[in-house]
């Protein structure tokens, strides 16, 4: 494509995705539904530009009145600019070329590019440095201190696509080679033995070992999720808010595919998304139900009975801004106390299954300590019966590679898993466990 007809088309998807009225994501797929002649690499070009728009509006907002012409059109060449300065900075470059972008603009832009190019980030504010919403940023300062402003710089960066291998049918280190054959270089992940981090994001849908179930794309601190519930050969569990059923399958593939696997959500719709998923995995111990609610019939039947009950709770998804940067956009102060009130009451009723002797994971991918050290300490205050278990401790048992570090940043010192993307190298999460006293 000419590069003056890509601009246009960059500008175009800018323009469409800063309204807000739907998930970046859906934006974009839409767009190349509605484009399909686009090829692979206008596709990657028109997904990072629209991407690092948002991933440094508050920086580009600040920047854009100064050049001329549409408004969507400024930002998605200062998109268009710093996504290729990431991939250059992934190779090991300072900064990427202006030329192939420079011959799509006029005199005028490519004077104003070079001018927002000279300035340095040190002259800038701070919250066009974090790109972050003020609502946001301040708790995490209060929580990281100096570690806050490494944090906001891996929210503005793309994050890697890692891969949980299937140990029901393979080894990771065989995948590795099957993929290293295809042209698709990974290594292993550090933290997880399950998991494959690849060096670029290649399609993966008609892959040989995806096809047939050998492969999940599943972020690695996902992955260490289903590690920490440690559920069994035999055992009764319950993933209380399976969702697409990305947990689900790893839970599943850690039991043997014996026992028996709960997979509840409320919406039928995100549970059809796991039936093809799993068919592929070759599971037989999972049983996917649609609820009406936290309280449902089907919940009160099960009470007491479950051996491992993971509540992957509905969450802002903070912790996925590198992947979803326009969360921080789309969310508000008063969704969050809404997702809080949620979130007890699922917790609350997640715990009602839990057997004496049985434990209790509650996780979010969030970042916010509001969601994640505020519900644990309340729910441990209001429940004497339940005894917190250290996630390090748990995550040493299975063998995990520096666990204790994995708990890094948690607000009340150890105990919680807290993952970070600027030390971590993984979505940000949160974990606390905890045993039914018997």
């Amino acid at each position: 494509m000419h590069p003056k007809a890509l601009l246009d088309s960059c500008a175009e998807l800018v323009r469409l995705t800063l309204t807000f009225e739907h998930p970046a994501d859906a934006v974009v797929s839409r767009y190349f539904r509605d484009h399909r002649g686009l090829g692979p690499r206008e596709r990657a070009t028109l997904a990072e530009t629209v991407y690092t728009v948002l991933r440094k509006k508050l920086l580009f907002d600040h920047l854009a009145p100064s050049g001329s012409g549409p408004r969507e059109r400024r930002m998605a060449i200062l998109g268009f600019a710093h996504s290729q300065d990431e991939a250059a900075r992934r190779q090991g470059q300072s900064r990427a070329s202006r030329d192939f972008l420079k011959s799509a603009l006029t005199d005028a832009e490519k004077n104003w590019l070079d001018q927002c190019d000279a300035i340095d980030p040190a002259d800038l504010l701070d919250r066009h440095r974090h790109n972050l919403p003020e609502w946001i940023a301040e708790p995490l300062r209060v929580q990281l201190g100096a570690g806050f402003a490494a944090l906001a710089e891996s929210l503005t960066q793309s994050a890697p696509l890692d891969l949980r291998v299937n140990q029901l049918q393979a080894k990771r280190e065989d995948i590795r080679k099957e993929l290293k054959q295809s042209g698709i270089d990974s290594a292993p992940t550090p933290y997880s033995p399950w998991g494959l981090r690849l060096a670029g994001k290649p399609a993966l849908t008609r892959h040989e070992a995806f096809v047939r179930g050998a492969i999940e794309v599943q972020d690695e601190g996902s992955q260490l999720l289903a590690l920490l519930l440690d559920a069994r050969r035999g055992e009764m569990v319950t993933d209380f808010c399976a969702g697409a059923g990305g947990k689900t399958l790893a839970i599943g593939a850690s039991m043997r595919s014996t026992g028996r696997l709960y997979a509840f959500d409320v919406s039928a719709h995100r549970l059809d998304a796991l039936k093809p998923r799993l068919a592929r995995s070759g599971l037989s111990n999972v049983h996917p139900a649609a609820i009406a609610h936290e309280r449902d019939d089907r919940i009160k039947r099960l009470a007491g009975k479950m051996d491992r009950v993971l509540v992957d709770a509905p969450c802002s998804g903070l912790g996925t801004l590198r992947r979803n940067p326009d969360l921080k956009w789309r969310q508000s102060p008063e969704a969050i106390w809404e997702l809080v009130a949620k979130q007890t009451a699922i917790l609350e009723s997640a715990a009602r299954l839990v057997k004496p002797g049985g434990r209790l994971v509650y996780a979010t991918c969030s970042i916010l300590p509001a969601e994640n050290e505020g519900i644990a300490e309340a729910f441990a205050a209001a429940h004497p019966d339940f005894e917190a278990l250290d996630a390090g401790e748990l995550l040493e048992q299975a063998r995990v590679p520096e666990a204790r570090s994995l708990c890094a940043g948690a607000a009340s010192g150890t105990g919680y898993l807290r993952l970070w993307p600027h030390l971590h190298q993984t979505d940000g999460f949160f974990a606390a466990v905890w045993t039914r006293k018997r």
